[in-house]
């Protein structure tokens, strides 16, 4: 027997074991599915027009949405590049991960990656794009391999690489290239990893190269319902808007008028319309090969953007802009088709142990994310009780964190320094967040119970930061 066909042969015995249904024999063992990751930057959820957004058009993701399951309650562990990217690959929080701070670190080199897991189990795994642990891109270090991931090369347009109209289109090309090449036997694990609609961080930092709302001739998007900060927010988030550094976005945005706010979501828009123009190209090659019908297709991003909503630029924050990715999964005959589950609350840590669950992968590592399966296969199912995202948002001062707890209903956020450091809102009620419930009578058991909750997550999981 070949070598491949024994690993198939073992990974359906066990896959057997596991959900109580007969081995396939040998002769007729489905083949392995391909893996492909499709992951955006600072894309937040409602950046689609599949979720009723009419200011932009984005059908190659819709399409991607709809091909199978499509979270609307899906987070990132920690809204800023490195750290989230950490969890995508790794199914482990950024504080497992030693990532916490953008550029700053390599992942442990004790946390397995999707490149290493996957390639131990027969799989070429293969990254093009976007890195960011720690270089924004291996490909212009001259990098060969991470992380059990072979790079494969492209050339930006731009030497700077500091923007996705530049290096979106050469990414895109790339994938294509390596999946109209692809000839063998063994099954891929393929991320693309794409920079757009990154690019709005550029909009308050180079005013010069972008139109003005006067400039623009198409109608300017309405600014969100939120649109207006807190009465009174955390003194730790008041801080973070008159940064000069790691993101220097909010104090460049501190003067704008609504109009340079609505020409901020304007160009925030086309960004995103202009990625989805090249995963539309990566799409495309795959069906021309014919790899779509066994090939396992995760479309996310690394964290949102805070698009305008309490006039907050760029990430940093725990606001749901910021912290809500999109999230889709498909696998022809496997994952049901077409359906957007509003309850599941999911975090980017489950890709890693989804994607290993279907798969068959023996004997995986231990994620500190869960599987979605269950609650793929069954929505009646319920994934977790609650979900956590950990934020430390200036690497010049390591001594601030902040944490947030989620559960169906209400949200808790903390801030270990400053003044009024607590925030709770009902998201069935006030899904914006504009109303800080924290220091409510009424509501103190709400915030004892989420307070609780989080103190024996972060116990469980060995995350010791202090948080009052």
């Amino acid at each position: 027997m070949k070598k491949a066909g024994l690993l198939t042969s073992v990974i359906c015995a066990g896959a057997a074991l596991l959900y109580g249904f007969k081995a396939i024999p040998d002769e007729v063992a489905p083949q392995r599915p391909n893996v492909l990751i499709i992951m955006t930057d600072q894309q937040t959820n409602d950046c689609l027009s599949l979720m009723g957004n009419p200011n932009l058009k984005t059908p190659n993701m819709d399409a991607l949405a709809q091909r199978g399951v499509y979270f609307t309650e899906s987070y990132c562990s920690s809204p800023v590049c490195g750290p989230s990217r950490s969890s995508v690959i790794t199914g482990r929080m950024p504080h497992e991960t030693g990532v916490v701070w953008n550029n700053s670190a390599h992942i442990s080199p004790s946390i397995p990656t999707l490149g290493t897991i996957f390639g131990k189990a027969g799989y070429n795994t293969a990254w093009t794009g976007k890195w960011h642990l720690p270089e924004s891109y291996p490909a212009q270090a001259g990098k060969d391999s991470v992380n059990g991931f072979k790079v494969i090369p492209f050339q930006s347009l731009d030497k700077s690489w500091e923007l996705g109209e530049d290096t979106d289109r050469p990414i895109a090309d790339a994938a294509v290239k390596y999946l109209k090449g692809y000839k063998d036997s063994k099954p891929f694990l393929l991320a693309v990893s794409l920079h757009n609609p990154h690019d709005i961080c550029h909009v308050p930092r180079r005013p010069d190269s972008y139109a003005k709302a006067s400039e623009i001739k198409a109608p300017l998007p309405p600014l969100p319902p939120n649109f207006n900060p807190l009465m009174k927010e955390p003194q730790w988030l008041e801080e973070k808007r008159l940064m000069d550094h790691y993101g220097d976005e909010l104090l460049r945005t501190q003067h704008y008028s609504d109009e340079d706010w609505r020409a901020y979501l304007y160009h925030y828009y086309r960004f995103a319309e202009m990625v989805d123009g090249e995963i539309g190209k990566i799409m495309n090659a795959l069906r021309e090969q014919k790899l779509d019908e066994n090939t396992i297709i995760v479309f996310t991003s690394d964290h949102g953007d805070g698009s305008a909503a309490h006039k907050w630029a760029a990430k940093l924050s725990l606001y749901e802009e910021a912290v809500l990715i999109p999230f889709g999964i498909s696998w022809k005959g496997h994952i049901p088709e077409g359906r957007i589950d509003r309850k599941q609350l999911v975090s980017n840590i489950d890709l890693a142990p989804t994607l290993c669950d279907y798969a068959g992968i023996p004997n995986p590592p231990a994620f500190t994310g869960t599987s979605l399966r269950k609650v793929l296969e069954n929505p009646d199912a319920t994934l977790r009780d609650y979900v956590v995202v950990q934020l430390e948002d200036d690497k010049e001062n390591e001594s601030r964190h902040a944490r947030m707890i989620r559960d169906q209903r209400y949200k808790y956020n903390v801030y270990n320094q400053g003044a009024h450091n607590e925030q709770l809102f009902d998201l069935w009620n006030d899904p914006g967040e504009t109303k800080n419930l924290a220091y409510e009578t009424n509501y103190q058991p709400v915030k004892a119970r989420l307070k609780k909750n989080l103190n024996q997550w972060m116990t469980k999981n060995q995350d010791s930061i202090p948080i009052p």
